[in-house]
């Protein structure tokens, strides 16, 4: 909230003085979404909006009655119920109107938990029903409290994977997800005893997993790597949310002592890390998602990202909207993504704004390590629809000063494009010879055999609502085997 009736989200700020702004159809849902969330409730700084707080709570009451708009959509009312149940734990003066409209609140949602979209949307249900159950007290909470853990034990065993990550493969909803066991692990701090002791024992494990799992997919600039639907601003840092496990759980502070080692590969969620010398490297290598849920999946199989010096040098596109539309599809698409393009068509059918069709497995997934080289290898088979047979496969070779990515495309096609989306603060200069990267006083050439390099304007998206431009290179093949070779030195403590 910047104002007593002005509020900021995904880069956008608006005036809600009318009960129809609540519901409006000129303002995007996701917009009006946050608006219902009450986020603002345990924001840094709340206490002093704290009478903006109440005043806005009584007005949601009066101006959104009960099954009335937007705000009574399941995915908001389990975020906003648990944001008023946290407030009001931490001293918020809790109307007996408040009171009343909050076990409305969890009614409705107890008869509308979202099974058909499963994902971190039921686990959100699950959550808020548990938080309700906790608070209230009586049969009806009882009851709540009991449905919520049946339904969070059944989906955490689904949607955690053996290696930590959350099923939907988005960097950016692990984050959630992981703050969502943290706010369970404080939560049986605040009700001592309410919990049973080995559940929240299964959840402490399963919070440490997830941890680990973020902090692996972190760069050094301290944000989440740009896979599926990710964005910055929307969800916590690892190091936030470090802190956070470390005050709810003090076992979990072990996790940011762990060393990271030179190849951290989480098989099960699809991903694998690089590091060597002044480099970082993260890959996707693994599914788009759950086949019964990929409305956050992009295109991406194959793409990558790399740090170089502690700076994002080669970026995915990331998000900025997900109303449908053109703009949508594109940064869903492969082509915004650090990938090959095939006959200019994504490596995985993405449609509408959170649907996909023909999907790419990858397949061959290893890596290895000896004394010059960290490599990775995989391919996949999103591009058969194309033709019979068409697969892509990628090796990514990384030294201590250099990385070399090997393309090599089998079947029949027309044309190829391996995509490296450059991050805006690092300059871009096409020649003959390749092209040269330049940022504070770091220097990166890329070459190419086999392929030609071209320059193209792009944007990036690292937060919802901004669209920042940048450069992109298109490597143009001209064979069905070319490689990319991104080299970098160091000099006087320079690249």
């Amino acid at each position: 909230m910047t104002g007593p009736c002005r509020f900021q989200f995904l880069n956008v700020e608006r005036t809600v003085r009318e009960a129809a702004q609540w519901t409006s159809g000129d303002v995007p849902k996701l917009w009006l979404y946050n608006l219902h969330y009450f986020d603002d409730l345990n924001a840094d700084g709340a206490a002093e909006r704290r009478a903006w707080h109440e005043g806005l709570i009584h007005r949601w009451i009066v101006e959104n009655p009960p099954g009335s708009g937007i705000g009574w959509d399941s995915y908001p009312s389990s975020l906003r119920i648990t944001n008023w149940i946290q407030w009001a734990l931490g001293g918020g003066g809790v109307s007996e109107a408040a009171l009343d409209s909050l076990a409305t609140q969890a009614r409705w949602l107890d008869r509308r938990i979202e099974f058909h979209l499963l994902g971190n949307h039921l686990l959100a249900n699950a959550k808020a029903l548990i938080f309700a159950g906790a608070f209230f007290l009586g049969r009806e909470a009882e009851q709540w409290l009991c449905k919520g853990l049946y339904v969070l034990d059944q989906q955490v065993a689904e949607q955690i994977l053996l290696d930590g990550g959350h099923v939907e493969r988005s960097p950016m909803y692990h984050a959630i997800v992981l703050a969502d066991m943290l706010d369970l692990l404080q939560l049986d701090n605040v009700f001592p005893g309410l919990l049973d002791a080995a559940r929240v024992q299964r959840w402490r494990d399963i919070a440490s997993k997830m941890l680990r799992w973020m902090r692996i997919m972190t760069h050094p600039d301290g944000e989440l790597a740009f896979f599926n639907d990710a964005a910055m601003g929307v969800a916590p840092r690892y190091c936030e949310l470090q802190d956070y496990a470390g005050s709810v759980a003090m076992q979990l502070e072990e996790v940011k002592n762990e060393e990271i080692q030179p190849i951290e590969a989480l098989a099960h969620s699809g991903y694998v890390r690089l590091q060597r010398g002044a480099a970082v490297l993260i890959a996707d290598v693994g599914e788009i998602g759950p086949d019964y849920q990929p409305g956050h999946a992009h295109a991406d199989t194959l793409s990558f990202e790399l740090s170089l010096r502690g700076r994002r040098v080669f970026v995915n596109g990331g998000i900025s909207t997900y109303e449908p539309g053109p703009r949508r599809l594109r940064q869903r698409g492969t082509a915004c993504h650090n990938t090959v393009v095939v006959d200019g068509q994504d490596s995985s059918e993405v449609w509408g704004s959170f649907r996909v069709a023909r999907r790419a497995r990858p397949k061959f997934v290893s890596w290895s390590a000896d004394e010059e080289a960290l490599c990775l290898r995989a391919s996949h088979d999103g591009y058969e629809r194309i033709s019979r047979g068409l697969t892509h496969m990628r090796v990514w070779s990384l030294t201590d000063s250099s990385l070399q990515i090997h393309d090599s495309i089998s079947g029949r096609f027309n044309a190829a494009q391996a995509m490296l989306i450059i991050h805006p603060d690092v300059d871009v200069a096409v020649g003959r010879n390749g092209a040269v990267l330049q940022w504070d006083g770091c220097r990166v050439r890329v070459s190419t055999d086999g392929a030609a390099i071209d320059s193209t304007l792009s944007t990036w998206h690292p937060r919802f609502g901004l669209a920042l431009p940048s450069r992109r290179l298109e490597v143009q093949a001209h064979a069905r085997r070319f490689s990319t070779l991104i080299y970098w030195r160091r000099t006087h403590g320079k690249c």
